[in-house]
């Protein structure tokens, strides 16, 4: 009895035990760990062994933890939820989520600051990142949008060079406001976008209190392949709530991730639930030329004024994920993840997105990224004949791997072609007509408080304040004049900017604005107009 004792003893020891139980270590092949605390050596003294597989599959997994960041919106916190649909707009796209009253479709939300890294305190300043996966029987749609409803330029081209400024220095690492105004500086259409950063906006207090936007306009598109225009917009349920600047350094001192903090009481630990009310704006395609601003302009939005918003849903969020990486660092967005029923608009800042975001996350995470589960379409099984690459989950036993084919019945179907859109003249290259760079966010400054257009002026007169070249502080309060001349002034005193150069250059902008809008107007009425009709 004794030797037998031993021997399952040894065994156990050894690593010859026959299974593992359910609460006991194993490898990633399976088989069990028997000693997880000491690694084998030659002898008391000696060196460790190489062939201690436990110890070197346990290291290489750890020296491989971190998948590479993102390059925007690398600090987020995701949550589970659903949407509920209010109105049938079965009338205007055949897409899944829209289709009938009360209809319920899952969604993975996640959260995110754009600019700043994996674990810097989420008290800074930075546009935030609200983006939505619907999990449709159609298969996965993101809306991929922000806090705020526009963005700080309008063509895709100049994305790489923006976020460039927006990081840290290539030399000294550190972000720098001089570098930031200095491409600003050249920018005069992200004045909008401006005065929203740098408003107590900038700094919410809690993802769950604070709006959501598309920014870009999007297409629906019906069963007989008619068309419109349409922008989204969340609307939080629990108020909007934000921190000063003076509240949002405080905390930082408190706790450096305190809006990750509130998802996971509030609905990880407390079980409550949040909820946004969905809100829809339309736009038929003959309208397009109808306005002062470019509705295809990421830099504006649809005043309402203009173009009413109706409610359509509700957002609820209830789930927090029950393994971080898994599910929130592996979740992957992107623009192009559409569904029948929704397609891009020519908004020249979303064609780009179309790209850049599924490309980075092929970078980031492989070429099999969307059959990772938190990514994977819940309505069946991904069915095409891409192959291969890194972490390929899949066991398929089909020889056909090309279409068409004979031998395998597995084809397109041509009532999910894209909507034609009819086009006239010559490819080209050239700047929006219809700029407006200053007017709407004028509109914005005096939609708020006197608190609050005192806090923008201090929060951006100070960044401004401390760039060295005088220049650059003068073309940047000439933004904020040409905006509202109250504005302008405040700003110019807090940055220290001459006023009377500050005006010289805000009729400069004003008259190269109107230049510049002559000229691509006369370019997009000679080579380029959209010639939609009726019947479209």
């Amino acid at each position: 009895m004794k030797l037998k004792n031993s021997l399952i003893i040894a065994a156990t020891l050894f690593g010859l035990a026959s299974t593992a139980s359910a609460d006991t270590l194993t490898r990633q092949n399976g088989a069990p760990v028997g000693d997880n605390q000491n690694s084998q050596t030659a002898g008391p003294w000696g060196p460790v062994l190489l062939q201690d597989s436990h110890l070197i599959e346990k290291l290489a997994a750890f020296d491989r933890e971190r998948v590479p960041e993102r390059v925007v919106h690398a600090r987020g916190t995701g949550v589970h939820g659903y949407y509920e649909n209010y109105v049938d707009l079965s009338d205007i796209t055949v897409a899944a989520p829209f289709q009938g009253e009360n209809k319920k479709t899952d969604v993975f939300v996640r959260f995110s600051a754009v600019i700043h890294g994996h674990q810097s305190p989420e008290t800074l300043r930075d546009p935030r990142g609200f983006a939505v996966k619907f999990y449709t029987e159609q298969g996965n749609w993101d809306l991929v949008g922000n806090n705020f409803p526009i963005f700080f330029i309008r063509d895709a081209i100049k994305f790489p060079d923006m976020v460039h400024s927006l990081k840290p220095s290539p030399v000294t690492n550190a972000q720098d406001a001089s570098r930031v105004f200095d491409f600003f500086s050249h920018i005069p259409e992200a004045t909008h976008m401006l005065t929203h950063l740098f408003s107590d906006m900038g700094t919410p207090k809690s993802y769950l209190n604070m709006d959501g936007s598309s920014v870009h306009a999007f297409k629906f598109v019906n069963e007989k392949g008619q068309v419109k225009y349409f922008k989204l917009t969340w609307k939080t349920n629990q108020g909007v709530k934000n921190f000063t600047a003076q509240e949002a350094q405080e905390m930082q001192g408190i706790d450096f991730q305190p809006m990750t903090t509130d998802i996971y009481t509030r609905i990880g630990k407390n079980g409550e639930s949040a909820t946004w009310d969905l809100y829809l704006q339309t736009m038929e395609p003959e309208q397009l030329d109808d306005f002062e601003f470019n509705p295809l302009d990421t830099t504006k939005i649809w005043p309402e004024s203009l173009i009413p918003a109706r409610k359509i849903g509700k957002l609820t969020l209830n789930r927090v994920p029950d393994n971080f990486f898994e599910e929130t660092e592996q979740s992957a967005f992107a623009p192009s993840n559409l569904i029948p029923g929704i397609e891009p608009s020519e908004d020249r800042m979303l064609q780009g997105r179309l790209f850049s975001y599924a490309d980075t996350q092929r970078y980031r995470i492989g070429t099999n990224a969307y059959r990772i589960p938190i990514n994977a379409p819940r309505n069946a099984s991904i069915n095409n004949h891409e192959q291969h690459g890194q972490l390929r989950t899949t066991n398929s036993k089909r020889d056909v791997n090309y279409q068409p084919s004979r031998r395998l019945d597995l084809n397109d179907d041509n009532q999910f072609k894209y909507a034609q859109t009819p086009l006239a003249g010559t490819t080209q290259q050239a700047p929006f007509y219809k700029q407006r760079n200053f007017a709407q966010a004028g509109e914005k400054f005096r939609s708020f408080s006197k608190v609050e257009q005192q806090h923008l002026i201090e929060n951006l007169g100070s960044a401004l304040a401390g760039v060295p070249e005088e220049e650059i502080r003068v073309i940047i309060s000439a933004y904020m004049y040409n905006a509202d001349v109250n504005y302008g002034k405040a700003v110019a005193k807090e940055a220290n900017a001459p006023l009377r150069k500050v005006k010289i250059v805000a009729k400069q902008l004003l008259d190269a604005q109107a230049q510049r809008e002559k000229h691509a107007k006369k370019v997009a009425d000679g080579y380029n107009r959209i010639a939609y009709r009726q019947d479209f």
